[in-house]
């Protein structure tokens, strides 16, 4: 495709045209067929998914890492920590005009389209749970009865 004099006019009035500008303000300046891993403001705020972020950066030594430039940098220091013992560069990205949910995704400069991308939650259901609940549901019934 030919560009003509209108399409350079055009790039150098309202810059130049970029794909899925929605998604890539989502994703913090990248796809989501490239991102391997992402976290929310909220389980960067409570430090979550170390693990999970440090094992995806063991597979992918090629991938890069965007901070969220509006979350406190306090917050990041053990994903920063996590990407300086794995040599995976990092930056951080403010985006003024958008309230993206994300505040940390790793990525790679090419389409993997990774299915689960987003914090898995460990479910363990322990003996003690099981108690709790049982013991929970009696007391519960109890009060009932008292009536």
């Amino acid at each position: 495709m030919k560009k003509d004099i209108d399409d350079y006019l055009n790039e150098g009035i309202y810059g130049v045209k970029e794909t899925k500008a929605g998604e890539r303000k989502e994703f913090l300046g990248t796809l989501r067929e490239r991102t391997i891993f992402a976290l929310t403001e909220g389980e960067v705020v409570q430090q979550q998914g170390v693990r999970q972020l440090t094992d995806a950066m063991k597979q992918y030594p090629d991938a890069s890492l965007r901070l969220s430039g509006e979350v406190r940098t306090r917050f990041f220091k053990p994903y920063k920590k996590a990407a300086a013992d794995y040599s995976i560069p990092y930056t951080s990205v403010t985006n003024q005009d958008v309230d993206a949910d994300l505040a940390l995704v790793l990525h790679v400069n090419h389409a993997i389209n990774k299915e689960d991308i987003y914090l898995q939650e460990e479910k363990t259901n322990t003996a003690e749970d099981a108690e709790e609940k049982e013991e929970s549901f009696t007391s519960m019934l109890k009060n009932i009865f008292k009536r």
